[in-house]
């Protein structure tokens, strides 16, 4: 049997003194692995190590705890996607749950979102398009801002639109969708922790986002359907969420689901209010061009409130049909534009370069088309309300946008299993009411941006259904 080395205590493995060991890591790895579960462990490391070191990587972090695991997982399960448009075709793949009756027969109408085809895109998207193809790479890699031509030229026409200047260099940034520019805005101004005052209903994203983000929703009522004049916000639940110590105000206007457009005054108390408790406001104008008759619209930006505190977010995807394209664009506050930007940075570059040429005809199109496309909508709106009316179901008239609310009386099927009984029996696709808020589960969203025929037989079907499960 070989003699122990002279020195084995004091030497490391190639004979040479060895330092007294500050955690296990620095251990010899072959020495690591006999003292693992041994009481050496506890007594030389105070019981810190808790696993079995990795030998190529020293400085791993230690494990997760499984309560971190457990809050990863429902931040992502607040996200849902199930009602989201497009998402029916794996609910599709899904086992059909089993509804009395048989189904009724017609034509899929999916009103989840607007069908493209019913309303094409405005003249000269594809040419645009093909354009910035031809243009090569100094449209491909813009600024991450985008394109400083095509800022210039859109900035002229959003101050137009919206009455209030625009700095193509500081104030506007090109987004990837609307839903982006809406995630760079409210990332850039919310953190952990804090209070942000969100409408109910609205959409769906502004909660999944502050949540997502660790914020904090102060729930703002809107009384869309007891009020006619205006939007209906509960101007006492905005000043109770800035006292409570919101710092952010997220809303949509004209409002999604609902259509209700605010009116001055409310747009004006909510510019005061702002302006009194130093707070952000984020305003999602996505559908405010597609106004009907008789509607009156105030800009946010234009009436006397702090520019540094205020974004707009707006983008072509609904009214003009451009939603394959992936555009959107935010303007307002250079501090936040350039938080947005250095955001936008690190999760997707910018706006995809050639479809940002689609922008340089935005807002300047044909003279007629808009009224041509706001008339179609409006005759298709009137049309979807008078059956709704006509079967006894309660929807506020839309001021703008092409979104019907309406709300459903007590059913025998639960309001999400009555929203699978319209997909599986009517082939009628609706959002619940359930996305814009948690107590609006008696309430479905309707985009009425449809085939007027196609869009009239599908509540048609929808009612008749309503009527099939009804007490």
């Amino acid at each position: 049997m070989p003699a122990p080395h002279p020195d084995r205590s004091r030497t490391g493995c190639r004979g040479g003194p060895r330092k007294p060991w500050k955690n296990l890591e620095h251990a010899p790895i072959g020495l690591h692995r006999r003292l693992i579960g041994s009481r050496v462990l506890h007594q030389r490391f105070g019981g810190r190590f808790t696993g079995r070191m990795d030998s190529s990587r020293p400085d791993r972090a230690p494990r997760r705890e499984s309560s971190d695991m457990d809050k990863m997982e429902s931040k992502f399960a607040s996200l849902a996607t199930d009602n989201a448009p497009g998402q029916e075709v794996r609910e599709r793949a899904a086992a059909q749950p089993v509804f009395s009756g048989d189904p009724i027969p017609g034509r899929e109408v999916d009103f989840s979102h607007g069908d493209v085809d019913a309303f094409l895109p405005a003249p000269g998207t594809l040419d645009a398009f093909v354009a910035g193809v031809h243009a090569g790479g100094r449209q491909a890699y813009t600024e991450y801002r985008g394109s400083a031509d095509i800022r210039a030229g859109l900035a002229s026409r959003l101050a137009a639109f919206t009455g209030a200047p625009v700095s193509a260099d500081t104030d506007l940034i090109l987004t990837p969708g609307s839903q982006g520019a809406l995630f760079l805005a409210v990332a850039s101004v919310v953190g952990a922790g804090e209070k942000v005052a969100i409408v109910e209903p609205d959409y769906f994203a502004n909660r999944k986002l502050v949540r997502f983000l660790d914020g904090e929703i102060m729930p703002v009522r809107l009384a869309f359907l007891e009020k006619a004049d205006g939007a209906g916000l509960d101007l006492g639940d905005l000043e109770d969420a800035f006292k409570r110590g919101a710092r952010a105000f997220v809303f949509s206007n004209p409002n999604n689901p609902t259509g209700a457009v605010y009116s001055d005054a409310e747009i004006r108390a909510i510019a005061a209010l702002a302006e009194r408790y130093g707070a952000t406001v984020i305003v999602d104008q996505l559908y405010s061009r597609l106004r009907y008759s008789g509607t009156t619209y105030t800009h946010l930006r234009a009436v006397e409130v702090d520019p540094d505190r205020v974004i707009t977010i707006m983008g072509p995807s609904k009214t003009e049909s451009l939603s394959g394209y992936r555009l959107g664009v935010a303007f307002g506050s250079p501090r936040i534009i350039e938080r947005m930007e250095k955001l936008q940075a690190i999760v997707s570059l910018r706006a995809s370069g050639y479809n940002q040429s689609v922008l340089r005809g935005w807002l300047a199109e044909p003279k007629g088309w808009m009224e041509k496309r706001i008339a179609l909508h409006q005759a298709i709106r009137n049309d979807l309300l008078e059956r709704l009316w006509g079967a006894g179901l309660a929807a506020r008239t839309p001021d703008a946008g092409s979104y019907l609310f309406p709300k459903l009386p007590r059913l025998s099927l639960a309001p999400a299993d009555f929203v699978k009984a319209l997909r599986f029996q009517a082939s009628v696709i609706v959002t619940p009411g359930t996305e814009f808020g948690p107590n609006l589960n008696a309430f479905i969203r309707l985009n009425f941006s449809q085939d007027h025929a196609a869009a009239a037989a599908a509540v048609d079907r929808m009612i008749e259904l309503v009527a099939r499960y009804e007490g």
